[in-house]
């Protein structure tokens, strides 16, 4: 009998681990799926490169009145994985979606922050392109 609960339990996570992993494969949840795909149509594009988005939240520029080198990295650091700080220190979760399960999962909350740090860092608003590749990039991570 104690066998039989215990081969039970072992089964049941199994089935939830493999659900995880599953859902972790199929990649972005729908939301995403549908802004990828309008980023696509916008753009022109049937798909994304990973490699560009990589480019693209490398990349250093410098900003044209503070003089400044500015890039992704500035303030998310070099590793997507691991938390940054913003310019007065405050804490930024890891951009990774592997690490933080809340990273892409609002359109609109992503909107809000590639109209901001594209215009922080590329002193313009990032093209759909560039966030159909960044967000393929961070989903690589």
């Amino acid at each position: 009998m104690k066998r039989s609960i215990c081969y039970l339990l072992a089964a049941a996570v199994f089935v939830v681990a493999s659900a995880g992993f599953a859902a972790a494969a199929a990649g972005p949840n729908q939301q995403v799926r549908s802004l990828l795909d309008s980023y696509k149509k916008e753009a022109g594009v049937k798909s994304f490169s990973a490699d560009e988005g990589r480019k693209l939240f490398n990349s250093k520029r410098t900003h044209s009145v503070k003089k400044e080198e500015r890039s992704c990295t500035t303030c998310h650091t070099a590793d997507p994985k691991q938390s940054g700080k913003t310019a007065v220190g405050k804490v930024i979760e890891p951009l990774a979606p592997s690490v933080n399960k809340e990273r892409f999962t609002d359109p609109k909350k992503m909107e809000k922050w590639f109209k901001r740090n594209c215009e922080w860092v590329l002193e313009r608003e990032c093209t759909p392109k560039e966030k159909g590749d960044f967000i393929t990039f961070m989903m690589t991570m």
